[in-house]
């Protein structure tokens, strides 16, 4: 099953329609946390808001995990030792206030066990990649690995730029 999860602040309905879009040539069933938006999938599964526990099981149970760009669910695919899939949000589609979300993607991607997509080209193209050419890293809890120590130190730029 594939996990596909939007954040809990703000709809993505550009991500959940492209995976809705997608999920009939794909050979998994899909999950997804879809959030507040407009669009309801057709093709796959889902909840708006799942609870913390629901949501650990469903990361847990995952081949892969598809979220936009949000730090969080980075680190829960670490946690989980899954492969993550980032497609991030643009301010210039009115998603985000700012275009972070594409800055933390160009900082992290080609870390192990974690894709960028930009487009829905990129998208389908690495949902067809085999699990074993993606695998993550083992798990570290914390800041203590390379990625964990990145997305710290590079969120503490954010905190800084932004106030």
């Amino acid at each position: 099953m594939i996990l596909l999860t939007v954040g809990t602040q703000l709809p993505f309905d550009r991500l959940v329609q492209i995976m809705d879009t997608i999920a009939p040539d794909l050979s998994e069933t899909i999950f997804a946390q879809i959030g507040h938006g407009q669009y309801i999938p057709r093709n796959f599964e889902f909840c708006r808001m799942a609870l913390p526990e629901e949501l650990a099981e469903r990361f847990a149970s995952a081949s892969r995990i598809v979220s936009h760009a949000g730090t969080g669910s980075v680190l829960t695919a670490r946690r989980y030792n899954k492969p993550i899939i980032l497609f991030p949000r643009r301010a210039s589609l009115g998603e985000h206030r700012n275009d972070h979300q594409l800055a933390t993607c160009q900082q992290l991607d080609g870390a192990p066990g974690l894709s960028v997509a930009y487009d829905e080209t990129e998208l389908r193209d690495l949902l067809r990649t085999d699990l074993d050419a993606v695998a993550a890293e083992p798990a570290s809890t914390g800041t203590g690995s390379k990625l964990g120590r990145g997305i710290a130190n590079y969120i503490r730029r954010i905190d800084n730029d932004e106030h």
